[in-house]
């Protein structure tokens, strides 16, 4: 069974809930170690200065914000205790708001707050209500001496923790060059890309995608480690659709489409 990364309480109004902290996600990233190409051997990070060119060891390493080009203001474990959140263990709802008015990219990680025994009703209550109704819980929550936003929302039978992005973490979309709402498209083109849309649609089964790149990487490495080779090709980038044929392939990308979906209907359709 997975092991809680914190233990607290769920507070809105007056009421206390006991829960603990679970990650709702796990990672399938590979990890690789560098190793040395002569003899195998595996290779370690050596911190070296830059000024003096000498490798450095841990107590004389130090913690700089760089200010300006080449200048840095250092920071001792006293400036980051004196400065550090108060870890209060608890995840204090501020208000609830519509779950509509929540931007899904401020959305980032997501755990599950299950609760301690004698927290099992009043859990199940805020579930419940929550449940029939369409507002989510938002939330400050200090974890690893980080102070986060997040929102309390229900889940089937649990309650998740969505951690959230500050408003001033996400990149403001005025930075790029992004098109105009005023480059419309031709009525035949919205037609074309509505049907394709509409040929495409079913409902969604997450079980459905895997990763495959991890998947042969994999099978790459297991058949390495067993002497043997694995062929492998090289995928084509697919060339940029000239904008004058748009119409045309968008009607061919449709009735490919359907032609496929008629020969393997893997997936349930969205009438």
């Amino acid at each position: 069974m997975a092991h809680a990364i914190w233990s607290g309480t769920i507070n809105f109004g007056l009421v206390t809930i006991p829960i603990q902290l679970f990650t709702a996600i796990r990672s399938n990233e590979l990890r690789f170690h560098l190793l040395h190409d002569r003899d195998g051997g595996r290779l370690s990070n050596v911190r070296v200065c830059d000024t003096c060119g000498k490798p450095v060891e841990w107590e004389h390493v130090v913690r700089g914000f760089e200010y300006e080009k080449g200048r840095h203001v250092v920071l001792s474990d006293d400036d980051f205790k004196r400065v550090n959140v108060e870890a209060t263990q608890s995840i204090d709802i501020m208000e609830f708001v519509e779950s509509s008015e929540i931007d899904p990219m401020f959305y980032e990680t997501p755990y599950y707050l299950v609760p301690e025994k004698k927290g099992r009703h009043a859990y199940a209550l805020l579930r419940d209500v929550l449940g029939k109704g369409t507002k989510v819980g938002i939330a400050r929550v200090v974890i690893r001496t980080r102070e986060h936003l997040a929102a309390v929302r229900p889940h089937d039978d649990a309650l998740v923790l969505e951690l959230m992005h500050f408003a001033d973490e996400l990149t403001n979309q005025g930075e790029f060059d992004f098109p105009a709402k005023a480059e419309k498209a031709s009525a035949g083109e919205v037609k074309s890309a509505t049907m394709l849309i509409d040929a495409m649609s079913a409902k969604f089964d997450p079980a459905a995608f895997t990763d495959k790149y991890r998947e042969e990487l994999m099978a790459l490495i297991e058949a390495r480690a067993h002497g043997q080779e694995v062929k492998t090709r090289a995928a084509k980038p697919r060339r940029p659709t000239n904008v004058i044929d748009l119409r045309d392939m968008l009607d061919e990308s449709v009735a490919q489409t359907r032609k496929q979906r008629r020969k393997t209907p893997k997936r349930t359709r969205v009438a």
